[in-house]
């Protein structure tokens, strides 16, 4: 400051030839397919359980894949290089692709990726901007009949929820979910679950749901079943606030069974705890592992306001909760001990 007040000018800038010696970072190698080499070699890596899923992917064609699905990909890293760098993340519980940074010198996560060094948090958080709803559709299609084509049969119970992710951010015009980990509603991305019961897989995904889409998802969710099945799901199995009253009797309508739990209020529960004990039913669950394995059972038919047919509503204490469980299905044979 007092230079400037004195008039002298800012020294010219110095070229790095001009700069004194000193310990510099070395750059990093940039990610690239074509340097790659699998000459026999030894090395240490914090990640070796990532090879353990190598027999998984033996039999999947994921090349043709991401060919179908149309996913982006480079000469230096091409679209498969790029999803197995992101499916690595997943697999050893890297919250973000930020947090990439810490492994691009581990040699262990390059090789499960294909490439010669991990791809950096830019180019990772550039590719993923690219993936679009479209994509993200055509991905899940192909990945849907490739996995029946590699042998994994699909089960007749599925399992659909909601997830907010969370997002600190005063930017971007985002929606408050609720967020059931913090139980209150934040700003974030509402994201749509299926997971089949049986195989416990993923088998759909959506993100960025909107507060006016979330009812109408789990429809959503059954038109992409029956486009990629031929036949709408059996079973679907899913908490009180995925959907409404009206979308149950959509999901009816279509022959398709659900199980659902249902919201308790005071005036519900009076009437629940006013019935007599002759009305319940002591069941014996097959679960070896379950503490509690004898509850009891109320077994009713009832009409909703919303909902014109009749439902089955099945309430269950003695489960080691104070209020009793409520489930609402549309299925009327199913027993009590397959649920």
């Amino acid at each position: 400051m007092l230079l400037h007040e004195e008039g002298f000018a800012r020294l010219p800038r110095r070229d790095d030839d001009e700069r004194p010696p000193a310990t510099r970072p070395d750059p990093g190698a940039a990610a690239d397919i074509r340097t790659l080499s699998l000459s026999p070699r030894t090395f240490p890596t914090r990640l070796g359980g990532l090879f353990f899923f190598i027999p998984l992917m033996r039999h999947l064609r994921l090349t043709e894949v991401l060919r179908e699905a149309q996913l982006p990909g480079s000469q230096m890293i091409p679209a498969e290089q790029a999803l197995r760098t992101l499916l690595a993340l997943k697999l050893i519980s890297k919250e973000r692709k930020s947090h990439v940074m810490d492994l691009v010198a581990d040699q262990g996560i390059a090789l499960f990726a294909g490439l010669n060094v991990v791809p950096k948090r830019s180019y990772l958080a550039a590719y993923s901007s690219q993936i679009d709803d479209r994509t993200t559709s055509r991905l899940m299609a192909a990945w849907f009949t490739e996995v029946q084509r590699a042998g994994l049969t699909r089960g007749t119970s599925l399992d659909l929820d909601f997830h907010t992710v969370p997002a600190n951010t005063q930017v971007e015009p985002l929606e408050k979910h609720y967020l059931s980990r913090r139980s209150r509603s934040q700003k974030g991305i509402l994201t749509f679950l299926a997971r089949d019961a049986s195989q416990r897989v993923l088998c759909y995904a959506r993100a960025g749901i909107t507060k006016a889409e979330q009812a109408g998802e789990i429809l959503r969710f059954a038109d992409f079943w029956q486009q990629q099945t031929g036949s709408p799901p059996t079973e679907l199995v899913f908490d009180s606030r995925l959907t409404t009253y009206a979308h149950l009797d959509q999901l009816n309508q279509r022959q398709i069974f659900f199980i659902t739990l249902r919201r308790r209020t005071r005036t519900m529960l009076g009437i629940i705890w006013s019935r007599p004990l002759s009305a319940w039913q002591r069941i014996t669950l097959p679960a070896l592992t379950r503490t509690f394995r004898t509850p009891k059972v109320l077994d009713e038919r009832i009409h909703l306001k919303g909902y014109p047919e009749e439902l089955r509503q099945v309430t269950v204490i003695d489960l080691g909760h104070e209020e009793p469980t409520i489930l609402l299905t549309n299925n009327f044979k199913i027993s009590c001990l397959l649920w």
